[in-house]
């Protein structure tokens, strides 16, 4: 009896040693929630660069550890840190390896049974299956990410604004402006840590919904609800301090209100809107953004701009801009989608 008590003692002293430092794990969290936040303030390069060291920390800490509560916390940095790098593939143009990191995140979450890491994963994906021409795929990721438990008025707010912009691709025009209204009616209360806490880059907020509801209506050919939506979302981001105003949001707002305006024979107004953007600098150009360019520049095509000297120029800035940006996705969509 007395050495099995020995062995057990043995036993425990060494599974005790396989731990990690807690210091370590909330280094490894503290810096997956300042990334997160300030996703929108930094060029891509640098936050991918970022979020992959943060994810082989997480790695290598999973292979250090016997104690599950840890092996918890480090599946649950993993899953953060492979969303956060499947957003900025996707904003450098990497749709392939995009896609592949947010199944990362699906199964990381999946795991240990996280519903909020594994609904914003899926309508990751969602907005990815846009890019293949897979609109219909879209809807299913999104409604498949509704249904995981524990999430609350953000998450579900995204989740409604995705399928919104799933059902405009759809050209369906009442399935869409159903979801536009389920986003504004989802007001329970209910929180969740990822997308309220943590907030950033897995927030959702009234900016980005605006911004995600004028992207829809210019689906649906709606230049006056495109341009309602992208003027509340940039006056929402006007009223922020400049560093609390995230270039993701406010770029991809102005550029759609651009293309509002064009829709409706405005070439003044879509110069004046898009006098912001076109001062962005190269490395803050995402794909995102360049693909909405291309988009306004189709709009210039129309016979109502032919012998235009302001479309003519504006045409050739946006070229010049395209031109000096990361590569593009090359989707089959004409019109880009904020991931």
């Amino acid at each position: 009896m007395l050495m099995t008590a020995r062995d057990a003692a043995s036993h425990s002293g060494e599974t005790a040693a396989l731990r990690v430092d807690e210091l370590t794990l909330e280094q490894l969290q503290d810096d997956l929630i300042q990334l997160a936040r300030r996703y929108g303030h930094r060029p891509p390069a640098e936050v991918f660069q970022e979020a992959r060291n943060l994810l082989q920390q997480a790695q290598v800490n999973l292979e250090r550890t016997r104690c599950p509560g840890q092996h918890t916390d480090l599946y649950y940095a993993a899953a953060q840190a492979s969303v956060l790098l499947a957003s900025t593939s996707f904003d450098m143009g990497g749709l392939r390896p995009a896609v592949s990191f947010a199944r990362s995140a699906a199964q990381y979450g999946k795991t240990i049974g996280h519903g909020p890491i594994q609904a914003y994963a899926y309508g990751t994906l969602a907005l990815m299956a846009f890019w293949d021409g897979r609109p219909s795929d879209a809807v299913r990721f999104a409604n498949t990410a509704q249904g995981f438990g524990g999430l609350g008025d953000t998450a579900l707010r995204r989740l409604y604004s995705i399928e919104a912009r799933a059902h405009g691709h759809l050209r369906d025009s009442t399935q869409a402006r159903r979801f536009i209204v389920a986003t504004q009616e989802q007001t329970s209360g209910r929180r969740d840590e990822l997308h309220d806490d943590i907030s950033g880059q897995f927030g959702f907020d009234e900016a980005r919904i605006a911004m995600s509801h004028a992207t829809t209506c210019l689906l649906l050919r709606d230049a006056e609800g495109a341009e309602r939506f992208a003027t509340q979302a940039l006056r929402l981001l006007q009223d922020r301090p400049e560093s609390e105003a995230p270039i993701v949001v406010s770029g991809p707002a102005a550029i759609d209100l651009a293309r509002a305006r064009l829709m409706s024979g405005q070439v003044e107004g879509a110069q004046e809107a898009l006098e912001p953007v076109l001062q962005v600098p190269a490395s803050w150009r995402s794909s995102v953004m360049v693909e909405r360019m291309a988009a306004a520049r189709i709009e210039l095509t129309s016979p109502d701009f032919r012998g235009s000297s302001a479309a003519l120029s504006l045409a050739a800035q946006i070229e010049e801009f395209s031109a000096l940006s990361p590569g593009r996705l090359g989707s089959q969509s004409t019109l880009a989608i904020e991931a």
